[in-house]
């Protein structure tokens, strides 16, 4: 059987598929929360949904960084197989980027999912990261960077365009702060994000990027995480709105938001699997459904609308669920 991935995937194409969610941690009780509810959710949707990120940067006490590193590593090792766990370490500029990259990807690299490196501000902060990644692992891990600056902001298509990026997330809160209060603080709202013109600049600017390299690109925090309501709303905006395919989680009550709001709806998994069927049948040539003509274009749509189904824990009919087995 031709996999849809084999015939409708190039260039222009979106060729990393990731979790829609990534849920971040750092303090040890939360982290070892994070991993058990992932493998709850692994077993309860048959698939990893959700990525969890151990974070060094801002769970690391200072003056324990090292401690910190060693008990990531220690949980990294305890994940269950299949489960995705990546590691946010320290920035470039911390005197503990160094020691961190050696001690977790030196010690679990081949067990992780991927690198999170914050702060990064040019393609050649991601060289530099790519460089001490091959001095303690032999494991080309996928390099995924925080963005949080105007001028980072202004590089974003040079760093979405370096062939070990898989995906760029907007740094929200210091993007904010590093413009010296001209952006009011109303611009770190669930709301206000969405509607700051140089917040929106930046998100769509990144958007665009990972879009033309084929890369993902990760929206911002939602601070407001008792909100449900602000979280759902947010999560839509970003999916639907600003081109997002996946979006960061703080607290565990923002992941099933998050899951739902990038999901396809039942009624677009049925049209998805119903073309993308009769396109296998016909070798991929024009078809006519529903009245429309459909060739290879939108059948990369439609394709990915159920990779999204799958990412997102949907329950598939069995003609898609075969590509997926």
């Amino acid at each position: 059987m031709t996999h849809p991935r084999d015939i409708l995937l190039g260039a222009q194409a979106q060729t990393g598929y990731l979790p829609v969610c990534d849920h971040y941690s750092g303090v040890e009780a939360r982290m070892r929360k994070s991993l058990q509810l992932q493998a709850d959710m692994m077993d309860e949707f048959g698939a990893c949904v959700f990525d969890v990120t151990l974070d060094c940067e801002d769970g690391a006490p200072v003056g324990g960084e090292a401690d910190h590193a060693a008990l990531v590593v220690a949980l990294v090792a305890l994940a269950r197989p299949k489960a995705r766990v990546a590691v946010r370490v320290h920035a470039l500029d911390h005197p503990a980027f160094e020691s961190d990259i050696a001690t977790i990807a030196g010690r679990v690299g081949h067990q992780l999912s991927h690198i999170m490196v914050p702060k990064v501000e040019s393609v050649a902060d991601v060289q530099r990261v790519v460089d001490a990644l091959g001095t303690v692992s032999k494991t080309e891990l996928p390099v995924h960077v925080l963005l949080e600056s105007a001028a980072a902001v202004h590089h974003a298509f040079d760093i979405a365009a370096h062939p070990r990026v898989q995906s760029i997330s907007f740094g929200l809160m210091d993007f904010v702060s590093s413009h010296g209060g001209a952006i009011p603080a109303d611009g770190m709202s669930g709301a206000g994000q969405f509607t700051h013109p140089l917040v929106v600049r930046a998100k769509l600017e990144i958007a665009s990027a990972c879009h033309a390299h084929g890369k993902v690109p990760s929206h911002c925090v939602v601070t407001e995480f008792t909100d449900t309501a602000a979280m759902q709303t947010a999560a839509r905006k970003a999916a639907h709105e600003f081109g997002y395919t996946r979006m960061w989680s703080i607290h565990p009550n923002q992941i099933r938001p998050i899951l739902e709001a990038f999901a396809p709806s039942v009624g677009e998994i049925e049209d998805a699997t119903e073309i993308i069927a009769n396109a296998a049948r016909n070798d991929w040539a024009p078809i006519s459904f529903g009245g429309k003509l459909h060739d290879r274009a939108s059948y990369r749509y439609f394709w990915q609308v159920l990779e999204r189904a799958h990412q997102t824990g949907c329950a598939l009919p069995n003609e898609a669920q075969a590509y997926f087995a």
